[in-house]
């Protein structure tokens, strides 16, 4: 088990610092329905991450117990293959990182609902490119590992609640303190809009070095 939360933390902590959920969650916070859908958004980026991890558990699960004689050759070269797609993936970030405007859905998050905040959030989690690499990175951890079913839900659980942990936080302390953590939100949100793209493109190129490393290792 300690072996696998090692490596699952800093694919966590990539998903955690993502700047895009976490401006969408202030965005929800400053917006019309306030607390609502700021709590949808929460619920929903939880459930986005745990379930795309979870699919992708029960696949890689599904094909390390299907007869395969080299599964560890078989997932080292997925790890190697998803280091590289983030490569791309940061690439790409770093090329927009000039480009501070928002994208369109989040000039309506005035008008979202608990429900709608919920509907986005999974698929800010479950769908966007550069958050599902990360989950199925996880998820090819935790599966293709010899934890068994128990130890693999408690593993799904701890990746989803430490890559959670930032919407969460932002979310849980607006709501235990909202007129003392306004001002330090909106800085906040100003700031990691100017930045998103610079910080995720850094994000990737972290996470795709280390998927890389341990595929290659892994060889």
């Amino acid at each position: 088990m300690g072996s696998v939360l090692g490596e699952l933390l800093p694919l966590a902590v990539g998903v955690a610092i993502s700047p895009i959920p976490i401006v969408a969650a202030i965005l929800m916070i400053l917006s019309r329905n306030g607390s609502g859908a700021a709590i949808g958004f929460a619920l929903g980026w939880v459930f986005g991450i745990a379930l795309a991890t979870t699919v992708v558990v029960l696949i890689a699960g599904a094909a390390d117990g299907s007869g395969s004689r080299e599964p560890s050759a078989a997932v080292s070269w997925v790890k190697l293959a998803l280091g590289v797609l983030l490569l791309v993936v940061a690439a790409a970030q770093w090329r927009q990182r000039r480009d501070t405007d928002p994208p369109g859905w989040m000039r309506a998050i005035d008008e979202f609902t608990a429900v709608k905040a919920a509907g986005t959030a999974v698929v800010l989690a479950a769908v966007n490119p550069k958050n599902l690499l990360l989950c199925v990175s996880a998820g090819v951890t935790i599966g293709a590992s010899d934890l068994g079913t128990g130890g693999q839900v408690v593993a799904v659980l701890v990746f989803t609640a430490l890559a959670a942990a930032s919407v969460l936080g932002v979310v849980l302390g607006y709501l235990l303190a909202a007129q003392r953590l306004r001002p330090a939100l909106d800085s906040a949100r100003v700031w990691l809009q100017a930045n998103n793209h610079a910080v995720m493109a850094i994000v990737l190129l972290l996470m795709g070095a280390v998927l890389i490393g341990k595929g290659i290792g892994g060889l």
